[in-house]
């Protein structure tokens, strides 16, 4: 798998993530009850996370071989 076919597996992923995110948060809007209030917070927020990621992962490996791409540093050794 090349790095090009990566970066597609990654947004695709993130599109999954972000599907569920917009889930929960329709799940927490019609939720009195705090402690499932709280639980859906806290796994919107870790999903949340895991987007940005494989967003910025999708964004490094799409580019990783770019001359003058400017990589992230969160993703360099």
């Amino acid at each position: 798998m090349t790095l090009q076919e990566l970066s597609v597996e990654y947004r695709a992923h993130a599109q999954t993530l972000s599907a569920r995110v917009k889930e929960l948060e329709r799940r927490l809007e019609q939720t009195r009850e705090p402690r499932e209030r709280c639980l859906l917070q806290d796994r919107i927020r870790m999903l949340s996370t895991m987007v940005r990621e494989a967003r910025e992962l999708a964004v490094l490996t799409e580019h990783y071989y770019d001359r003058g791409y400017r990589r992230n540093v969160r993703y360099t050794v």
